[in-house]
């Protein structure tokens, strides 16, 4: 009976889907609103905004303001238009909540899932995400290739070291199939059987990203955590290799990097972007105040304009399964199909939980995660406070977890964000213009102006008030395309 329904609701969605394809043909006169556009906060006005093939044709404000001839007029009733949100670090390969096995074996749940999961970001305003690690073409071919589905970007096959993290997490024989995009370390001996050194070098690897379509390429300096530790990490003459490769390329190079010895390598190996907070401080770990060092540290990122990921769900999405609240959002069943949603409910759904706790109790676990939340916040509160080029990122999902689902995880992180310190302001910035300058996509997203894509969102609230307003969508256009808001939420 559920296939049933579900089968219809997709037939029924793709033919209100086509309709809204061929309105967004026509010229569209989005009136009536209050313009938000990151650019211009200092002036929020009321203001028009014409649609045209797909693009913002012409942006008006103030009291005199004319309707084209033949466009078809949409009434915001005084709501705020804002530019569609950009969430610079997704993975789009992984069924958050289940293991590899567990989506083998139950594919129906995972097949809606990944049916769902283009409208679940759209569903709370994300119009242009960015995968840092394609680990599966196919999963982004069907994205793109949904009736609706955000503008994607992404960094290629990432660019990982030779036995290090995260290809450390598959045995020997499985890594180099599992990251074949790997960069070859002389200092580790002879390159893996199978393999040639001219083509496991940084220039090789970055190159190879290129050909891919990609706008950036993902590096990473992870010693390890959990069981594994003393990882391999890149040298820094190994890293410049790679710098100048993207640079050369005209890719921007990221970094995972989320301890302070690790961003400090980044930083002087002039990485454009930080993939991660500094929760970690490594021997500062006992401070609790940010300790001069790590203050230096942030002041180089400040200057610099480095970009700066937050990415807090990835500590607060492993707490949802010591929350009893977090399944009960309203949220959850907007974003994941139902019979997902009640799975993750089940013993087999918290098998992640389970393995977490290692048999802690819910209380063991919130108060395991305080000190790395606190460094967390901390960190965050000194870059707001400076003004610190903040990129919007949730990584979803950072894990196997179910804390981290598409859509809604972007919505906490604002929460999260404002909490540590960031104006409402400041996360719109980060969510929209910060993110289209540090990619390289300013030209297209962003804001609302002139010759850009016609990805906007028409809020009830104002989003500059309030971040809760992100949950306010009346409307979304997606390259123009119009598409209310609540058919976007996940079938029941």
């Amino acid at each position: 009976m559920k296939q049933n329904f579900l089968v219809a609701w997709l037939l029924a969605l793709l033919a209100a889907l086509s309709q809204v394809r061929a309105e967004a043909l026509e010229a569209i006169w989005i009136t009536n609103v209050k313009v938000v556009s990151p650019e211009r906060l200092d002036r929020i006005e009321e203001g028009s905004v014409l649609v045209e093939d797909g693009r913002i044709a012409a942006v008006q404000r103030g009291a005199f303001q004319r309707m084209p001839a033949g466009a078809r007029r949409v009434d915001g009733k005084g709501g705020y238009l804002t530019p569609g949100l950009i969430d610079s670090h997704v993975h789009l390969h992984a069924v958050p909540g289940m293991s590899l096995d567990q989506a083998r074996e139950e594919p129906l749940m995972a097949r809606a899932y990944y049916e769902q999961l283009p409208r679940s970001f759209l569903y709370y305003g994300y119009t242009s995400v960015i995968d840092l690690a394609v680990a599966d073409t196919g999963v982004i071919e069907r994205f793109k290739a949904a009736p609706l589905h955000p503008d994607l970007f992404h960094c290629g096959q990432p660019a990982v070291l030779e036995n290090g993290y995260p290809m450390s997490y598959f045995p020997a024989p499985k890594r180099f199939e599992a990251f074949p995009n790997f960069i070859h370390d002389p200092r580790q001996g002879p390159i893996a059987a199978g393999f040639r050194v001219e083509e496991h070098t940084p220039r090789a690897v970055v190159a190879r990203a290129k050909r891919e379509g990609a706008v950036c390429v993902k590096t990473h300096f992870e010693r390890g955590f959990g069981r594994q530790r003393d990882l391999p990490v890149m040298s820094p003459e190994l890293f410049a290799e790679v710098r100048a490769a993207a640079s050369d390329a005209g890719l921007v190079l990221v970094t995972h990097a989320n301890g302070f010895e690790g961003q400090a390598f980044a930083v002087a190996g002039n990485a454009d972007v930080l993939a991660h907070a500094m929760w970690q401080w490594g021997s500062l770990n006992g401070s609790t105040e940010l300790p001069p060092e790590i203050r230096a540290l942030l002041d180089r990122v400040v200057a610099r304009r480095t970009g700066y990921q937050p990415t807090m769900r990835v500590l607060y999405g492993l707490g949802a399964y010591n929350d009893p609240d977090y399944l009960r959002h309203p949220g959850v069943r907007k974003v994941v199909p139902a019979a997902l949603a009640d799975w993750f409910a089940t013993p087999a759904g918290k098998w992640f939980g389970d393995e977490l706790a290692e048999g802690a109790s819910d209380a063991e676990m919130r108060a395991a995660a305080e000190a790395p939340q606190r460094r967390l916040r901390q960190v965050i509160a000194y870059l707001a406070a400076r003004d610190a080029n903040i990129l919007f990122a949730t990584d979803t999902p950072s894990s196997p977890t179910y804390g981290n689902l598409p859509g809604l995880n972007g919505f906490l992180e604002m929460g999260h964000l404002v909490d540590a310190g960031l104006s409402p302001a400041q996360v719109l910035r980060a969510a929209t213009i910060n993110n289209a300058r540090s990619f390289g996509l300013e030209k297209e997203l962003g804001t609302i102006e002139a010759g850009k894509r016609a990805n906007l969102l028409l809020l009830a609230r104002s989003p500059l008030e309030d971040v809760a307003a992100w949950d306010s969508i009346v409307t979304l256009w997606v390259n123009g395309v119009e598409v209310e808001r609540e058919r976007l939420a996940a079938p029941k």
